[in-house]
């Protein structure tokens, strides 16, 4: 009965276990830093909702996940559970008995889980209020030890026992309002089998490079592939979440990462993730804040990283995108760098402003603890960088070019001369003029204009950057500073799109042994501690979201463009 296990074995503490295209996971993980004591089928679908919790009758089991098999184990006795496409999971019992129950103890008119029979097919059903989807548990070998609950309103346990004297098997489908009877021919082993050659030809694909020196591939594709979903809701393209846990949305700044990560191998999905917020921008031409599966936000940004995406995504794709597809990217790029032009920039002024910490994406910055209306140097930076790629994007198309290399003339003087000191960068509040200086890594970050900022002003960024350099990585605020907070997200912790930004544009403004060091140590970070939403910057430990896909890309990032150094000898 035992199917040996395919890729790497991960903690089921720190990373669902998932398949591409399943808006279901299945994790201790039912709210925003909340760990259940059992598993529990986990749905994304209008939100984070545990819906069934899964409890083997033995307190005392072993949980051992890899990307093809979920696995409970009792000395020999064990449960075992593949996915069967995106919406279906097969779980089969050897001598372990299993608990399905509903998540949620009690049933209103607006909330929790009803529990019935169906008289077509003989199959239980779960109707969750929070999905809006059904759950169908079919018996497929063995049968059922016991059942509560079936048809109870109000407070009740519902469930239904699979026993722990003999061998079992189940499907659980998630579906919206009925279906064909679930046939199960497929084999249990079969199952697997194709599960290990989809994720292998996954990993094939994106990071093929990988080897003894970059042993966090596999696993860092593992977490993309997983967190990946289908179209569904507001949801318009194939989507990799940030995560299958809490943080289960589009950011839109997080989708570049994915998209870059994703790009060489996989370009299709790649172009997805790069226009899935464009899908929703509004009439100025601002992108939303996030989307996910019902529900896109408005009431923030993100920082206009766009057009240095567009650069790297354009060098990495295999194929050039068509005219068509060139064209609308052109259009939707344009609409979202007017958006700051017009929208973001106070009268007479040069520069463009945050309205808050969120809009940077660096949400408690200590750059923000002043004013937070601000004018910072790293949007002018971004904005800069995505001029120019609208320049070169409208020679190529046979459009205007004026406009755009205009603008980032302007922007990059007013940069220069209003917010720089001769060693850092400076905020300006756009209504008083007051200038502010913070130690925030956020005021070093115009180094991402690599080779187009003037020499003396990259070398002395350079040097601000190595004084944020940790054991493990660039904390966001150095550890002498009296702002400093280990887990204070944006107030010390090591992220990595900043990393990844940092040492791009160190790396293309000439500065290759500090670049070649952040590298490194985000490498090495990332073995040791996996793909957190970010990390203490003194001791390496994963914080907060522990399974984080801008994370698991970035380190794919750093990975391939280190191999590819090491074969040309660049």
């Amino acid at each position: 009965m035992t199917v040996a296990p395919s890729g790497p074995e991960f903690s089921i503490q720190d990373i669902p276990f998932s398949y591409r295209g399943s808006w279901f996971n299945i994790s201790p993980v039912v709210a925003e830093k909340t760990y259940a004591d059992y598993l529990h089928l986990v749905s994304h679908q209008t939100g984070l909702h545990p819906v069934l919790r899964l409890a083997p009758t033995v307190a005392d089991t072993t949980i051992v996940a890899t990307p093809t098999l979920l696995t409970w184990r009792n000395g020999t006795d064990r449960i075992e559970a593949v996915y069967d496409g995106p919406d279906t999971l097969r779980i089969r019992g050897r001598r372990l008995g299993l608990r399905v129950a509903a998540a949620a103890g009690t049933l209103t008119p607006f909330s929790g889980t009803y529990l019935y029979l169906d008289p077509v097919d003989g199959s239980h059903v779960f109707t969750s209020y929070e999905t809006g989807r059904r759950y169908r548990v079919t018996v497929l070998s063995g049968t059922l030890q016991r059942t509560d609950g079936v048809e109870a309103l109000g407070t009740a346990d519902r469930s239904v026992d699979l026993p722990a004297d003999g061998q079992w098997e189940i499907a659980i489908e998630e579906y919206a309002t009925a279906r064909r009877r679930y046939d199960g021919s497929v084999p249990f082993e079969q199952l697997c089998r194709d599960r290990a050659a989809e994720f292998t030809a996954f990993v094939d694909a994106i990071a093929p490079w990988r080897g003894p020196d970059t042993p966090a591939a596999e696993l860092a594709a593992y977490v993309l592939w997983s967190a990946t979903v289908a179209p569904a809701g507001f949801v318009t393209r194939p989507a990799v979440l940030m995560s299958k846990h809490w943080m289960d949305k589009v950011w839109s700044w997080d989708h570049c990462f994915n998209a870059i990560a994703l790009a060489a191998g996989e370009p299709e999905l790649a172009w997805h993730q790069f226009h899935l917020p464009f899908d929703h921008q509004d009439e100025t031409g601002a992108l939303p804040d996030s989307v996910t599966h019902s529900e896109v936000l408005h009431n923030y940004v993100k920082p206009p990283i766009h057009g240095w995406a567009m650069r790297h995504l354009r060098r990495l794709l295999p194929q050039p995108p068509d005219r068509a597809a060139l064209a609308q990217t052109y259009d939707r790029l344009a609409r979202w760098t007017r958006f700051w032009l017009d929208a973001r920039r106070a009268p007479g002024q040069d520069l463009p402003h945050y309205q808050h910490g969120n809009d940077s994406g660096w949400d408690n910055a200590t750059t923000f603890d002043g004013d937070r209306v601000l004018q910072t140097a790293d949007l002018a930076a971004f904005l800069v960088s995505q001029l120019r790629c609208l320049a070169d994007l409208a020679a190529e198309l046979g459009e205007p070019t004026e406009q755009w290399s205009r603008e980032a003339d302007r922007i990059c003087a007013a940069m220069l001369h209003d917010l720089w000191d001769g060693e850092r960068f400076l905020a300006r509040s756009p209504h008083t003029g007051h200038r502010r200086a913070s130690r925030s890594l956020l005021d070093l970050m115009p180094i991402a204009l690599g080779a187009n900022l003037p020499t003396p002003v990259a070398a002395a960024l350079a040097r601000g950057v190595e004084t944020h350099l940790t054991t493990h990585g660039l904390a966001t605020e150095p550890t002498d500073s009296a702002h400093y907070l280990a887990d204070g997200y944006w107030r010390g912790p090591i992220w990595a799109p900043s990393t990844v930004l940092v040492e791009d544009g160190l790396r293309r403004a000439g500065q290759t042994r500090i670049a070649d060091e952040i590298s490194r140590r985000f490498l090495a970070l990332c073995e040791k501690s996996g793909f957190a939403e970010n990390f203490d910057a003194e001791t390496g430990a994963g914080l907060r979201d522990r399974a984080y896909t801008w994370t698991a890309s970035s380190y794919l990032i750093l990975a391939a463009a280190q191999e590819q150094r090491r074969d040309t000898g660049g």
